[in-house]
């Protein structure tokens, strides 16, 4: 199909960005790397009389440690995030993450801050934000504000994100010692959408008990779902193969995923549990040996 006539706008700075969404605040839609944003105006599932085309806007890509956090620009490409050293080394929950996404050409182009935009729950990036803690960087006409991840997405392919904002970061706590991430996903083919898939964080104190866990899954529910109770199981516990196949249970058990061609709602659930408990175990291995 050929997408509904729109105006392309392509500006040069951020400020020029924000003057066009406020223009046209009630009909438009920011343009980043496109790849989710675009099949839905191809197939007439969604539709904007103004596109913002944000590629050309300069310092919205960048991967760096500063003031306690790691920041990544809005801008910043799947690819870019995959082969960082820095996300290797240290993060081996994004590292994962973006290396599954979808297939090395839409990597190219798809951007970190656009996988949250769009506010999918079958995108890959909210699960691993929630599971890190994460929080969003977002400028508009009033100036910039920090929202907190938990606090972002609000519905299916909506976020807190208001029509004349621009989410130009996300800002992730440096991990202490002894942490560990993991990200596995389940997909019928490479580059599909998740069947389902977990997302997990832990850290580890001196006597080795769970000192912090993130727990997060996605195409869980009608938006990114946080395993809130699985995560509080797990706190203060030693990270014994009993105690990560209940807290592996207590995530499934909140998961409401839709059956469809992947699977049926049962299947979904049960997969999650399995997944769950394969990213706490691969996780709790990697902060054993930081």
């Amino acid at each position: 199909m050929i997408p509904a006539a729109f105006d392309y706008h392509s500006p040069q700075s951020l400020e020029e960005a924000l003057t066009l969404l406020q223009t046209h605040r009630d009909d438009v839609k920011v343009l980043s790397g496109g790849q989710s944003l675009l099949p839905l105006l191809k197939l007439r599932l969604g539709a904007a009389g103004h596109l913002v085309d944000i590629g050309r806007i300069p310092d919205l890509e960048y991967i760096r440690e500063e003031g306690g956090v790691l920041r990544i620009g809005g801008r910043t490409r799947e690819s870019a995030l995959e082969r960082s050293a820095l996300i290797q080394a240290k993060y081996p929950l994004l590292a994962e993450t973006a290396a599954v996404i979808a297939d090395p050409l839409v990597r190219n182009m798809a951007t970190v801050g656009g996988n949250l935009a769009h506010g999918d729950p079958a995108n890959d990036h909210p699960a691993t934000m929630l599971a890190l803690r994460a929080e969003v960087v977002a400028r508009g006409p009033n100036g910039v504000r920090t929202i907190p991840i938990d606090q972002f997405f609000l519905g299916l392919f909506t976020t807190a994100l208001e029509p004349d904002e621009i989410l130009t970061e996300i800002r992730i706590p440096i991990p202490p010692a002894r942490s560990g991430g993991s990200y596995v996903k389940l997909e019928r083919k490479v580059g599909d959408f998740a069947t389902a898939a977990a997302a997990a964080q832990v850290t580890l104190g001196a006597g080795g008990e769970a000192r912090t866990v993130g727990i997060a899954l996605t195409n869980a529910g009608p938006v990114p779902l946080r395993a809130a109770e699985a995560e509080r199981y797990l706190i203060g516990k030693q990270p014994t193969e009993e105690a990560i196949a209940e807290a592996a249970r207590l995530a499934a058990a909140a998961a409401s995923p839709s059956a469809d061609r992947r699977g049926a709602v049962e299947y979904k659930r049960e997969m999650a549990r399995v997944l769950t408990g394969r990213a706490l175990r691969r996780a709790v291995e990697r902060a054993k040996e930081h």
